[in-house]
């Protein structure tokens, strides 16, 4: 068994697409060793900003001959038929094909031997169909070349047992070839220059003697290690950030962590804005202090190991943080001279959208949806609700959210708060473009749920109106994301909102409706639980139709729950099955059975413990008790085995009772149904 190592050396990939890249590296040669016959024990892909690199071990050296089959047509079968299977299984006539009787008639049979070989023959091919087929998000030419790949490709290691495999990646143009080889590159800065590697072992500890770290976990690692070392040194703590480690650890090949300090002068600037400056814009990570609160320290990672133990390094992003947040500054002393009442006018010079509108006309929209939300939210003001909706846009126009869109609504709370405004209008300001995301909290105060409510059901209104509605590839407004905070709003804080009476689009609510069953299936929820009671529609209420689901989840997971659904299917199966005979029948068998009618013991007992469910199940739902809604069609299980086993529904001879008796199992049908469509649930 042998191993074989692949590394495409290039310009530096984009953090985003490493991880990504490595896998969908990693699953091609793969896929392309299984299609040629050749197993393997092992497979791994790394990823550092100029490289993507792949080990796979356990292969055989020579590939083994292998025989396959393929079935021809019917003897006897026309020309044209006969010549398309020769002609796909390369053979020259039919007397290299075998006659075999199938037991349903004679075929022909094609067998197709293939030779094995030196797995080093294969190779090549399968690491340029690859690279061919490796799906970047976006890509590039370069050069005179017509290839496309994310950067300029500038070399490749591919070794097969130890030696240089036979192989070569043509750019195009007038581009030399890439050829394979055995020679790579450490760090652009810290390395000397290229060396040979001779299998993965030795790769591995030849680049990391040129200040490479191929692993990006360990990367991460000591990133982690070093700025936790830094940060206790300084009695400061690290705010965790997993989504910033793992970008971070793709901007570096030699992580080396280093400590910064934060102008004094900056720290009344809100924390949102000074985390957005150092986060987003430079990458750096956050510190806290012992109450929680931001500190005035940082750590940036740099990719060198600096002469003077990085001195120059730090001082320099000191200097380029210093610079940011002076405009932070100056825009935050700004802002607050001018008040968010003031700024209303301007949002009249701000196009919401060509076919809605300015801003100033989507706050008069929020505003008065606001007021008719806020009646279905308990200790909602009114009074509130209103000023908070009318102003929550108004941070837009400042110099602040200007320069730093990233913080809008959190800086309309702090010019809120400056002005002296209610707290419950200043957190609703803050709080309604919330949840942006599914990690994020959800609004919880009653004015804070009114407005953020009302903003994200404008959206969804206002675009469904114009006909902008998402697709399966496309959705630019977010309005998928509006309705699961839509739905979130709702279902966390347990709101009594009838969606029907805030828009009158039917697909709309559909669209919510599927947006739920997204967020159901993923809390673990079966599916078939949640299309049995959606199919009933005409639901708007989501705590109401939430715990329809719950009830029926948990009554199917008992016994009698899933014996009554085994009679129940028995029942309908039937039903159906007589309605596909006879198309009027359905018509005929609506309502209750004729009581005269009903002959033996078993059937006049289902008849019975329907009427005492009917009588039991509406004061149930009225009062929204699922669970005892379900509980009262446990009753039915008894007498529907009963019936089965002892009653002859399609007795032919009698025509009355064969019809009166399917009424009966209609009625159970119909019955169950009445609280979710038991047909969707599967088994």
């Amino acid at each position: 068994m042998a191993e074989f190592l692949l590394e495409l050396l290039s310009e530096e990939i984009p953090a985003r697409m490493q991880a990504r890249a490595a896998d969908d590296l990693k699953r091609l040669v793969t896929d392309g060793l299984k299609a040629a016959g050749l197993g393997f024990t092992d497979a791994r892909a790394f990823a550092t900003p100029r490289r993507l690199a792949l080990v796979v071990d356990g292969l055989p050296t020579a590939r083994p001959d292998v025989s396959e089959e393929r079935r021809g047509p019917r003897v006897g079968a026309p020309d044209a038929a006969i010549q398309g299977f020769l002609k796909g299984a390369g053979l020259a006539s039919l007397d290299q094909a075998e006659k075999r009787d199938t037991g349903r008639g004679e075929f022909w049979f094609a067998v197709l031997k293939k030779k094995g070989g030196p797995t080093a023959d294969v190779l090549p091919g399968i690491v340029e169909a690859a690279m061919k087929a490796l799906p970047w998000p976006k890509s590039m030419k370069w050069g005179s070349g017509t290839m496309q790949w994310v950067r300029p490709l500038q070399g490749i290691v591919a070794l097969f047992d130890g030696k240089v495999l036979a192989g070569e990646i043509a750019p195009g143009g007038q581009m030399a070839p890439v050829r394979f080889g055995d020679t790579t590159r450490g760090h652009r800065f810290l390395g000397k220059g290229e060396f040979r590697v001779a299998g993965f072992a030795d790769y591995v500890a030849r680049l990391r003697a040129a200040h490479v770290v191929l692993d990006a976990a360990e990367r991460k690692r000591i990133i982690l290690e070093s700025a936790r070392k830094l940060t206790e040194s300084a009695q400061v703590a690290l705010r965790n950030d997993e989504g910033l480690l793992e970008e971070v650890a793709g901007l570096v090949e030699w992580p080396v962590p280093m400590l910064g300090t934060i102008d004094a002068q900056f720290m009344d600037v809100p924390p949102e804005v000074l985390t957005v400056s150092m986060k987003t814009h430079q990458r750096y990570f956050v510190t806290t202090g012992p109450d929680g609160a931001l500190a005035n320290r940082f750590v940036v990672v740099a990719n060198n190991v600096a002469r003077d133990g990085g001195k120059t390094i730090v001082e320099g992003n000191e200097r380029v943080l210093r610079s940011r947040l002076s405009d932070a500054k100056f825009f935050w002393d700004q802002d607050r001279k001018v008040t968010l009442e003031q700024r209303l006018p301007t949002l009249k010079d701000i196009v919401f959208h060509a076919s809605l509108g300015t801003q100033a006309e989507r706050v008069e929209r929020i505003v008065a949806l606001a007021g008719r939300i806020a009646a279905f939210v308990p200790g909602a003001d009114a009074v509130e609700v209103a000023q908070a909706a009318r102003l929550c846009k108004a941070d837009l126009v400042s110099g602040m959210v200007g320069e730093f869109p990233e913080v809008q609504g959190i800086m309309g709370r702090y010019y809120a708060l400056g002005e002296g405004l209610p707290a419950a209008v200043a957190d609703a300001i803050g709080d309604h473009y919330a949840p942006a995301g599914p990690n994020d909290c959800c609004p919880s105060a009653p004015v804070s749920i009114a407005v953020a409510l009302a903003d994200k059901l404008d959206a969804l209104v206002s675009f469904w109106s114009i006909g902008e509605k998402p697709t399966g590839s496309r959705d630019p407004y977010a309005l998928r994301r509006a309705a699961l905070g839509v739905i979130r709003i709702i279902t966390e804080n347990r709101l009594r909102l009838p969606l029907r009476q805030f828009f009158d689009q039917a697909d709309l609510l559909d669209f919510f409706a599927e947006r739920l069953k997204v967020q159901v299936r993923e809390k673990g929820v079966r599916h078939d639980v949640v299309d049995a009671v959606f199919a009933l529609g005409g639901e708007d209420d989501l705590v109401r139709l939430l715990a329809r689901v719950e009830a029926l989840q948990s009554f199917l997971g008992t016994e009698a729950g899933r014996n009554l659904l085994t009679g129940y299917g028995r029942a309908a199966n039937i039903v159906r099955a007589e309605e596909k005979k006879d198309k009027a029948l359905s018509a005929r068998i609506v309502g209750a059975p004729d009581a005269a009618l009903l002959e033996q013991a078993e059937e006049k007992a289902v008849a019975s413990a329907l009427a005492d469910v009917e009588r039991a199940v509406k004061p149930a739902l009225e009062k929204e008790d699922f669970a005892g809604t379900m509980q009262a069609f446990a009753g039915l299980r008894g007498p529907i085995d009963a019936f089965f086993d002892k009653v002859t529904v399609n007795v032919a001879e009698k025509p009355d009772l064969r019809l009166n008796r399917l009424k009966l199992l209609n009625q159970i049908r119909a019955t169950m149904d009445s609280v979710a469509d038991f047909s969707k649930i599967e088994g």
